[in-house]
């Protein structure tokens, strides 16, 4: 009997809910009939309704779960188990699949629970879905594993990829991107030599967009004294208002962080700057991607930079 209701569990970071969203639509894909309630965190809930691949979405605070008073935060999670309760969910599936979301699916009082067999972070005893999804492969990229685990709903997707749905007419303009930041200093290319490149772009005639996120917005001005007057900053849009305007861009220059995977699904072309030691599992889903990269992220030059944007907005003109 196919399920009417599914919930889906995946409480990982932005960049690991945007790399999940071909498995959340394969599901969609598979059982278009069923109600599908997807269960996040705060930020990726966003994601999940701009992609619209859930009927419903109950986006939690793990944050004030865990940093909250311990009380509010035994109530929230309380709350959280009858609301999934109230579901009658036939099939819960935990993509991420980490112990406390492995318990929070036998909680659910779902009939079925698929969760991913991740090594060491997941209770394989709790999944009574046979057959059981196989081991995770953590040598294959992130949506890969991601869809592995649905393989036992019979949902097998050759070229895993996916793109926002357009609500809008976009022209694309002769402008590129750039996102300077990251969430951690290892990640981060030097910004003046982001600076550097933006005024090379900038006499070779490109518009030059600098894109702030919410850690950057507090030392943007530090930040622009790296780069020319004619750069312009982009601060304080919304994970909603990214996606439309890298619509906009012939490429966008990049640290690895979460909003390059919402600019690569909404079809922008990447340059990924990344160290060599940094592993290649989570590279973003775009049609096309320049990673350039050296031992250290250090050691990437500008020449190195400037020739792979240059490639890729040539291969871009139609």
């Amino acid at each position: 009997m196919e399920p009417k209701n599914i919930l889906v569990l995946h409480f990982g970071q932005l960049g690991d809910v945007i790399l999940g969203l071909p498995a959340l639509a394969a599901v969609r894909g598979r059982f278009p009939d069923a109600y599908i309630t997807a269960v996040c965190g705060k930020s990726p809930a966003q994601v999940i309704e701009m992609a619209d691949v859930a009927d419903d979405i109950i986006a939690v605070d793990r944050v004030e779960l865990r940093d909250g008073p311990k009380l509010h935060s035994i109530a929230k999670i309380f709350s959280l188990v009858r609301r999934i309760r109230r579901l009658d969910i036939d099939l819960v599936i935990d993509l991420h699949s980490l112990s406390e979301t492995n318990l929070l699916a036998f909680v659910s009082r779902a009939k079925l629970r698929l969760l991913a067999d991740r090594h060491g972070r997941s209770l394989n005893y709790l999944c009574n879905f046979r057959p059981p999804p196989p081991k995770e492969d953590p040598a294959a990229h992130l949506t890969r594993r991601y869809l592995d685990a649905l393989k036992p709903l019979g949902i097998g997707v050759d070229a895993p990829s996916f793109r926002f749905p357009r609500t809008e007419n976009v022209k694309r303009m002769n402008a590129v991107g750039l996102f300077p930041g990251a969430g951690h200093p290892s990640r981060c290319w030097p910004y003046e030599r982001f600076g550097e490149l933006s005024r090379r772009l900038i006499a070779e005639g490109y518009e030059c967009r600098i894109f702030l996120g919410p850690e950057e917005e507090a030392n943007s001005s530090g930040i622009m004294r790296h780069f020319p007057p004619e750069a312009k900053p982009v601060p304080g849009l919304t994970l909603a208002e990214m996606v439309t305007a890298a619509r906009e861009l012939q490429t966008f220059i990049t640290n690895d962080t979460g909003p390059m995977h919402l600019a690569a699904c909404s079809g922008c072309p990447i340059v990924l700057v990344l160290d060599e030691r940094a592993p290649t599992t989570y590279l973003p889903l775009a049609d096309r991607l320049a990673v350039v990269n050296n031992a250290e992220i250090g050691d990437i030059t500008v020449d190195d930079v400037h020739a792979a944007v240059i490639q890729l907005c040539r291969d871009g003109v139609v």
